[in-house]
């Protein structure tokens, strides 16, 4: 990695806010020409109901290693300068930020098109759980972007990474809506931890 480029990741555990100012510092230089960002909020609504906050889990340790991964993804694919990206972890009443993006580079459409993947994989493929509590109860949420690429490795004839899986799913929704088991029958087991971790490459 060349030392002028820079990667900050970052989850924060519950009660510390997302400091924009902080991130938006990180990425900027002289030589970039274009900052771009993506803040992600909770709302007040959905499908009609009200919807009090949002609450998120994570194992960090795979969180971590899954973004700092989608960071060197959008490396190779954009001439990016600085990626900082933070997510917040617990409670997220309406109308705060649960997670921030900030991409810098010569020219803005390697920033704008980078942070668009950054948010798009972060939501597809990092192991944080959604929990979205409404004024009469809760429920699990699983993204969009999860579900699809779901539905891509579904397509693959069931082999991943050299060993053949089998997704069976069950008629009621859960926070990762399959069970995944590898062919030598042994069965993936994720917990979470309370920790928060801050890194810098």
């Amino acid at each position: 990695m060349a030392t002028e480029e820079k990667t900050l990741v970052e989850i924060l555990e519950e009660n510390n806010l997302i400091d924009l100012a902080k991130y938006v510092n990180y990425v900027s230089a002289p030589q970039a020409g274009a900052i771009a960002t993506f803040s992600g909020t909770t709302r007040g609504t959905f499908e009609g109901k009200t919807v009090v906050e949002l609450r998120y889990e994570a194992y960090v340790p795979m969180a971590i290693r899954q973004m700092k991964s989608i960071c060197s993804s959008a490396r190779s694919s954009w001439d990016i300068h600085s990626i900082a990206v933070a997510h917040r972890l617990g409670s997220v009443p309406v109308g705060e930020m649960s997670v921030f993006i900030a991409v810098s580079a010569v020219h803005r459409a390697d920033a704008l098109d980078a942070c668009k993947f950054l948010i798009d994989e972060l939501k597809a493929s990092v192991p944080l759980w959604k929990k979205e509590v409404y004024s009469n109860g809760e429920v699990w949420k699983e993204n969009s972007e999860f579900m699809d690429r779901k539905l891509e490795l579904g397509k693959t004839n069931g082999s991943c990474c050299r060993r053949n899986v089998k997704v069976e799913t069950h008629g009621t929704k859960s926070c990762c809506g399959a069970k995944v088991k590898v062919a030598d029958g042994a069965a993936a087991e994720i917990s979470t931890s309370d920790a928060g971790t801050e890194e810098t490459i």
